[in-house]
């Protein structure tokens, strides 16, 4: 019998897009495009003269999703644009981090003239039952290292639930 406490979940999705300027609204609007929610802007706190970057400036632009039934049908399209097809180093402990290159290779996205050609990052945490407890501010209790979700574990996941292939 298998112990419920040591089974993994997604926790959350992020999808984020950087950029400042005509390139942050267009990022806003591909994201909104995505996700259909609202959309929050991150400002900076370092100088990058390379990239026109300086402290509380825009640069780019994040959504959090956490409904399981819109994690799933948004992970199924975003693996189905890499071919189900991800690279070792993408997979760390607790996450799984990726970009799209072009939003149009997207199962059920279009191009949108408003929008141009544009890519975003994803990043999807996993958790195990009882990670609130060194979340929550009352009686707040300690969580240990073997909570953490290990990245051999992630791989079997995500090959189970989403047929994704993890290459060396």
């Amino acid at each position: 019998m298998a112990n419920k406490m040591r089974d993994i979940e997604i926790e959350k999705i992020v999808l984020n897009c950087g950029g400042i300027g005509d390139k942050l609204e267009k990022s806003i609007k591909l994201l909104e495009m995505i996700t259909k929610r609202k959309i929050r802007k991150n400002r900076s706190t370092k100088r990058i003269p390379a990239f026109g970057i300086s402290p509380k400036k825009e640069s780019g632009c994040k959504v959090t999703i956490r409904e399981k039934e819109k994690i799933t049908e948004l992970l199924k399209r975003f693996f189905a644009a890499l071919d189900n097809q991800i690279t070792k180093k993408q997979v760390t402990e607790n996450q799984v981090s990726f970009g799209i290159h072009e939003y149009i290779e997207i199962p059920g996205l279009e191009y949108n003239r408003d929008v141009g050609i544009l890519g975003f990052e994803i990043s999807v945490i996993f958790k195990r039952k009882g990670k609130r407890t060194g979340l929550k501010k009352i009686k707040k209790g300690r969580v240990p290292k073997k909570q953490n979700v290990h990245p051999d574990e992630i791989k079997a996941y995500l090959k189970d639930k989403f047929g994704v292939e993890v290459k060396i």
